[in-house]
């Protein structure tokens, strides 16, 4: 292969023995799993005639993002994940779960600050989000100073998917077949898989509508920060889109819209029918007849707005014109009776069915259909429908998959800098976490409902903690406080104590039950801890004397 574009931040691993046996070979689940290259887009055919390409799929996508329904849902996605606000960032780094010191966080803190600022995310985060959504892959490359590596990362630049591709290629090695072993040996020897990308300048419609092509360039999979949806379909080994299954409901809806346009324009009007008679006229004769009749009763003068003239149009056929049927002699005259228009014109029963199917496939919940009629409710969570929690679910999967763009390119950053080793990193990446801008009213109010209850609950059951409940069993069953949250708690109160924000319940209490100042609970305190004089008591009074022991003699072969 030819010599790659770009630069490796990889650890210097050597090849150990490992006691683990497998005769499965590691995989990859973004859909790129042991791809043999026999072209840059040919990878299979599909004889079903779905798609045969990805580049057919993402165009695929971006048609179906211009649907008026299809943006609408979209929309409600993005801006549901992505929360745009004056004052804070869409998206913040959150280090609490991270056991390293306070100053390799402030150093993680300031290096993603710094990956935000070159993304433009701020500004760009919907976009950035809608473009990943509706394609299924994002692509950016990083580019680093070759001369000044250590510097790290200089510019991230956005790269059309359409022109790149993720490749991963077994190292042939004709010495020894695929899955080679020696015999009575269980740990094969598997074949090296080395990863890079392929970029292609022009796109392959480009290619072929200009007739122009260029080679694509290999580029290092360091190079690269790579990004999918996560949906893989298995049988073709190709990444998808979240819009991959409103496919079909995108085109029943367009194909029921277009069949009711077609039928209300055939069947508003209502038209006539001309019943001519004939007599024993030959067939000529009676088409002619016929002809003579329709050209004597047609008008056809048509207004043209543009030019003001009025023009005749007799010889066009249209498909609202009237019938004109020739009727033979025994029958009756010439009629002429009329063609109702139809009747169920304003049925849109069929229309709404296939807008619910296609919010219904995007995860949207169905009341967020504009025209719906049911508005936005702040009403308590009993009021707060099922499908808005799982639509929130949804959110929060969509984001935590979008957050491994950051990873990625928050890894090169640390690594050139020699802020931290990759080694270090596959100790730290999974204590990451990213805290998006949060909008959703329907699970703030589920939250804040559960939290009303569990603390009514409280109210009922505190005057039975110490003879039915322990305070361990109302925090972990009524409270539902997890040890974590139970350990932090407790240093929060205990912390709060010290700097005097809460008061301390082991503090002396007057008769009243409120708190003695620290003057008088010292005095107090050191009148306790005085010493007593011999028989006097703790008022002054006269004490009784204590019982003298009686001279009583020993039993035989023993001591008192």
């Amino acid at each position: 292969m030819a010599r790659l574009f770009g630069f490796s931040v990889e650890g210097s691993e050597e090849k150990k023995s490992s006691s683990i046996i497998s005769p499965v070979p590691q995989n990859n689940e973004d859909g790129s799993d042991y791809y043999l290259q026999t072209g840059f887009y040919g990878q299979y055919v599909d004889i079903e005639g779905v798609y045969r390409t990805e580049f057919d799929l993402i165009r695929r996508y971006r048609e179906m993002a211009l649907h008026p329904e299809c943006s609408s849902a979209i929309e409600d996605i993005v801006n549901e994940a992505i929360v745009g606000d004056l004052y804070d960032s869409p998206v913040e780094i959150e280090l609490s779960n991270l056991n390293a010191s306070n100053k390799l966080k402030d150093i993680i803190r300031k290096e993603f600050k710094y990956i935000k600022e070159i993304l433009d995310f701020d500004k760009k985060a919907h976009e950035i989000f809608r473009n990943w959504y509706v394609d299924g892959r994002l692509y950016y490359i990083k580019l680093i100073d070759n001369k000044k590596p250590h510097e790290g990362i200089k510019d991230i630049r956005y790269i059309d998917p359409i022109k790149m591709r993720h490749i991963r290629q077994e190292k042939k090695d004709k010495s020894k077949p695929r899955g080679y072993r020696k015999e009575n040996d269980l740990n094969y020897d598997f074949p090296e898989i080395e990863e890079y990308f392929l970029y292609s300048p022009v796109s392959i419609y480009q290619s072929s509508m200009h007739g122009r092509s260029k080679k694509p360039i290999p580029i290092a999979k360091n190079s690269i920060a790579y990004v999918t949806s996560g949906l893989v379909d298995r049988n073709k080994g190709t990444c998808l889109s979240y819009l991959h299954m409103a496919i079909k409901s995108l085109n029943q809806l367009r194909m029921i819209e277009d069949s009711l346009v077609i039928y209300r324009l055939s069947r508003a009007p209502e038209r006539r029918i001309f019943y001519i008679d004939v007599g024993n006229l030959p067939k000529v004769k009676a088409e002619q007849y016929l002809k003579e009749v329709m050209n004597r009763y047609r008008n056809k003068l048509v207004y043209d707005a543009n030019t003001g003239e009025v023009r005749d149009d007799r010889k066009f056929m249209s498909m609202l014109e009237d019938f004109w049927l020739p009727r033979r002699e025994g029958g009756r005259g010439t009629e002429i009776s009329t063609l109702p228009g139809g009747q169920n014109l304003g049925e849109l029963a069929d229309i709404q069915y296939f807008q619910r199917k296609l919010y219904k496939s995007l995860a949207v919940p169905e009341s967020r259909i504009p025209g719906g009629g049911d508005g936005f409710n702040l009403g308590r969570s009993s009021e707060i429908l099922r499908d808005e929690l799982k639509f929130s679910k949804f959110v929060g999967i969509l984001r935590k998959r979008f957050s491994r763009l950051f990873n990625d390119i928050l890894y090169t950053q640390l690594v050139l800098k020699n802020i931290i080793t990759p080694e270090d990193w596959k100790k730290l990446e999974d204590h990451i976490q990213y805290d998006f801008l949060y909008d959703n009213h329907f699970a703030e109010l589920k939250e804040s409902e559960l939290m009303s209850g569990r603390l009514n609950l409280l109210v009922t059951a505190e005057p039975y903690i110490g003879k039915y409940f322990s305070v361990e069993y109302i925090r972990k069953r009524i409270l539902r406080q997890t040890d974590g949250d139970i350990i932090e708690i407790d240093k929060q109160i205990d912390d709060e104590i010290e700097k005097g924000i809460l008061p301390d319940p082991n503090a002396p209490v007057d008769e009243m039950g409120n708190p003695l100042p620290v003057d008088q609970a010292q005095s107090e305190n050191d009148l306790g801890e005085l010493p007593q004089e011999p028989g006097v008591d703790t008022m002054g009074m006269q004490a009784p004397e204590a019982p003298q022991p009686t001279d009583i003699p020993p039993p035989k072969g023993g001591k008192i």
